[in-house]
């Protein structure tokens, strides 16, 4: 491949990893355009767990054998099977080397020559693939993992060349794992409440849109808690906002506790004492149950004064919801009314008869009485 062609295969595969949205976008972006720069059938990235001594696949791209899947969930090789990851890559880049990239046969190694390693190649021959290009990952400053493309039976085996070529594929390849960490950390802040480490209300927005056209679509049932933790006012203004603080953030344990309960649920802090629980799937009355453990175990809190809690879901008699608004503003009807009758276990809307209270609290007009008594949330 000449050198224009290569500046231009370096370009495409940084700008596709530049447009991933997610990290499996990334992980793609980054095996197909390794792929096509070094003329492979085959490529896949793989992340060294040090943690559980293993090199786990991330994603499988171009001609795969039957036992390869594009996104694998567990396909992993003990480290101890690829020596290489940690004698050649480690040792020799500590001792002043460079992580540079190297070529196995179907018949044994090549060029760069860091040593045989029979499970290379081994898979090579079991795969119809006739030479492979293994080129070390270096992030932060610490090998992250491995880029392998391999070229089938029959094709031009990998020289020097392509090595060299594939170590600066795996610098690209570097350089844009890094810019998707930082934008998922950022995506992350954007979503996560810095006190408690629970979803915010952004999350929530977004989530409950998603589960409520699920629900329209599919018939999903969507159940929201909605949560006032009592007491914070008095806590704030006698103990002080760094204890307030703490309360806020061993609800929010306790919030996550229970929301573990129900398989995917969304924890979150809405804002001030407000928190939520979103379940996509669960019946309502496991929801409520939560709920109910919920108000027991914030009940035992050394501080505050419990949590009033307010539950709507689709699978009770509240009339269609069409719209994560209406939901929303059934579940914090519920938790007014828990907080106005100072009850001990959850309100649920719609289980009071034809004239539920709550329904009917939620379905004014904010104009109305219920706009007096409550400013129901705006954004829904």
């Amino acid at each position: 491949m000449g050198e224009d062609r290569r500046l231009v295969a370096v370009v495409a595969l940084a700008q596709g990893m530049a447009a991933a949205r997610t990290p499996r976008e990334s992980w793609r972006a980054a095996a197909l355009g390794a792929c096509r720069a070094l003329a492979g059938g085959f490529a896949a990235l793989s992340v060294w767990e040090r943690d559980l001594g293993r090199l786990r696949v991330l994603v499988n791209v171009g001609d795969r054998a039957p036992d390869e899947e594009e996104f694998p969930e567990g396909e992993a090789y003990p480290v101890h099977q690829f020596p290489e990851i940690t004698e050649f890559l480690h040792e020799r880049w500590v001792a002043g080397g460079e992580p540079n990239a190297w070529v196995e046969t179907a018949q044994g190694p090549a060029a760069g020559r860091p040593g045989y390693c029979h499970q290379r190649v081994a898979a090579l021959r079991r795969r119809g693939r006739g030479s492979c290009v293994v080129a070390p990952i270096v992030l932060h400053g610490r090998a992250w993992g491995e880029l392998y493309v391999a070229r089938s039976t029959g094709t031009p085996v990998f020289d020097r060349g392509d090595a060299d070529f594939a170590t600066v594929l795996a610098a690209v390849v570097a350089a844009g794992l890094a810019q998707t960490e930082r934008l998922e950390e950022a995506r992350r802040l954007a979503f996560t409440d810095a006190l408690t480490g629970l979803a915010n209300r952004r999350a929530v927005d977004v989530r409950l849109e998603e589960a409520v056209e699920r629900h329209r679509t599919r018939g999903d049932v969507v159940s929201l808690v909605v949560c006032d933790l009592n007491g914070l006012k008095r806590v704030n203004d006698t103990c002080g906002h760094s204890v307030g603080d703490r309360l806020l953030e061993r609800f929010g344990s306790v919030l996550s506790l229970c929301g573990a309960m129900l398989p995917g649920a969304l924890a979150a802090r809405l804002g001030g004492d407000e928190f939520c629980l979103l379940a996509v799937g669960p019946t309502a009355d496991d929801v409520v149950k939560v709920a109910g453990e919920l108000c027991r175990r914030a009940s035992e809190l050394e501080l505050g004064e419990g949590v009033a809690c307010g539950v709507a879901s689709t699978e009770d008699p509240i009339g269609p919801v069409r719209s994560a608004r209406r939901l929303f503003r059934l579940a914090d009807a519920a938790q007014y009314r828990a907080k106005a009758v100072r009850a001990g276990r959850p309100v649920v809307a719609g289980r009071e008869g034809p004239d539920d209270p709550v329904v009917r609290l939620a379905d004014e007009p904010p104009h109305g009485p219920a706009g007096e008594r409550r400013r129901f949330r705006g954004r829904h």
